[in-house]
């Protein structure tokens, strides 16, 4: 046995005992697993406690959160038809930045036939991004319309109605004609879980012709349907949020409006943003380090927003300009 595989074997006797705490470097011996080593893993799995197992695939999906280098995905593959729920629904999660098709029929199978909830949501919520692949046809048609048609199926008919939303929700990247009215009719519901999936669908959708509705949510008293207002107003680069946007960030008290509202700003730019953005820095001090981060990524991505809106005002072709002008 070799010094590798000695060290991975110790790693594992690790993971059984529950008294010993799962070390960074110990995590770090299951990113890019080899096939020898997963197979190691798997023959045990099963005489790991049920807690140790759960918590041991949440250290993971942190340390993935906080280290893009790892991957998790041969191992997040193999635990997606594990027994337990939770373990599968983490399993998705460490999966969430795995753009290849050869894992949609799986998340598909789940979407429509786990038996629990929680495993559906997350592949329900995480086929959204494929459906946004498909939209810029970065994965075949027939694998777009097979998700489109799953998550249409879901969105219209399923039991639970948590499930239907976050297939609406999912659905918001999609141009097929069937998505704007699930959209319509979750927001006409006038309940706050329909009405933040129906906002979250909106700001997905490119379409600024939900600007009314997006703007009456970000006034909205209920901080759910807030919070996914002000995303939706900032990927829809709405101009008309704008003074809301900026009113958010000294009148509102929830935290994540706070920071959805920092972020939407540096997508939408305009006036006046910058110099709110740089004065709510000044209001940090030198050990609120993960907060002033927070707004420098703004400020970078504001950058990137007003060079974007400079060449967007000067990008036009002569061909453009109808005949009788």
């Amino acid at each position: 046995m070799n010094d590798t595989e000695l060290t991975f074997q110790e790693t594992l006797n690790l993971l059984l005992d529950e008294n010993k705490k799962l070390s960074s470097e110990a995590l770090v011996q299951f990113s890019d697993i080899l096939p020898e080593q997963l197979k190691m893993l798997l023959d045990i799995w099963n005489e790991v406690t049920l807690s140790r197992r759960q918590s041991f695939l949440a250290l993971l999906k942190k340390a993935l959160e906080d280290d893009l280098l790892l991957s998790y995905n041969a191992l997040a593959r193999a635990l997606l038809s594990d027994e337990d729920a939770v373990i599968r629904t983490i399993a998705i999660r460490l999966l969430s930045d795995y753009d290849r098709e050869d894992i949609i029929p799986a998340f598909l199978e789940i979407a429509l036939y786990d038996p629990e909830s929680e495993p559906r949501a997350e592949a329900i919520t995480t086929l959204g991004s494929y459906v946004l692949d498909g939209e810029l046809e970065e994965i075949s048609k027939e694998n777009l319309k097979k998700i489109e048609d799953a998550l249409i199926q879901i969105a219209q008919s399923d039991k639970k109605t948590e499930l239907r939303q976050r297939a609406i929700e999912s659905l918001g990247f999609s141009s097929r004609k069937e998505v704007r009215p699930l959209i319509k009719d979750a927001w006409e519901r006038k309940t706050v879980m329909w009405t933040a999936s129906a906002v979250s669908a909106m700001g997905r959708s490119y379409d600024k012709g939900w600007e009314e509705e997006i703007i009456e949510a970000l006034l909205n008293e209920n901080e759910i349907i807030r919070l996914a207002a002000t995303k939706a107003a900032g990927e829809l680069s709405l101009p008309s949020a704008r003074p809301i946007l900026l009113r958010i960030l000294t009148d509102d008290d929830d935290e994540a409006v706070l920071r959805a509202a920092i972020w939407s700003l540096s997508q939408v730019g305009g006036e006046d943003v910058r110099e709110y953005l740089l004065s709510l820095l000044d209001q940090y001090d030198d050990d609120e380090f993960a907060q002033m981060e927070y707004i420098e990524d703004a400020l970078s991505n504001l950058d990137f927003t007003e060079d974007t809106q400079s060449l967007d005002l000067f990008d036009f072709d002569g061909d453009d300009i109808p005949e009788n002008h």
